[in-house]
């Protein structure tokens, strides 16, 4: 089974009704349905809290959680490990640290896909699958 890894940006696409966000509902569907699963890191999560509270109020931030967290997608700790893994991600790709969580999840099972409309993960892309959401 395929673990969908989205990323804050793909999870912020489907929100705002951006591109890509019908293949982002595909995926939450499809995780819904049972016939794959969805993941986001919990620095991802609290990056959608903090941009969406910053654009829209925490009001707005509140019910977007809510409605992220009623389709059961599992929030991925930061341990030790992860934290160390995505520390040298981070070193190797020269991305943010943040976004290194979501290389270091994809990371963790061949059956993994990370879902982001970032570019900039491109330099990871030699060592785990990404799917790209369109450019805006």
């Amino acid at each position: 089974m395929v673990t969908y890894v989205l990323d804050s940006s793909a999870i912020l696409r489907y929100f705002e009704d951006e591109a890509g966000a019908a293949r982002v509902s595909e995926i939450i569907q499809s995780h819904l349905q049972g016939t794959s699963e969805a993941i986001i890191a919990a620095l991802h999560w609290g990056e959608i809290a903090g941009i969406t509270c910053k654009k829209r109020g925490r009001k707005a931030m509140d019910a977007a959680l809510g409605r992220l967290g009623a389709f059961g997608l599992q929030i991925v700790a930061a341990d030790a490990h992860r934290s160390v893994s995505a520390a040298l991600i981070k070193l190797q790709h020269n991305l943010p640290y943040v976004d290194a969580f979501g290389v270091a999840l994809a990371a963790e099972g061949p059956d993994r896909v990370l879902v982001t409309a970032d570019f900039d993960f491109k330099a990871a892309a030699r060592d785990v699958k990404i799917e790209f959401l369109p450019v805006k």
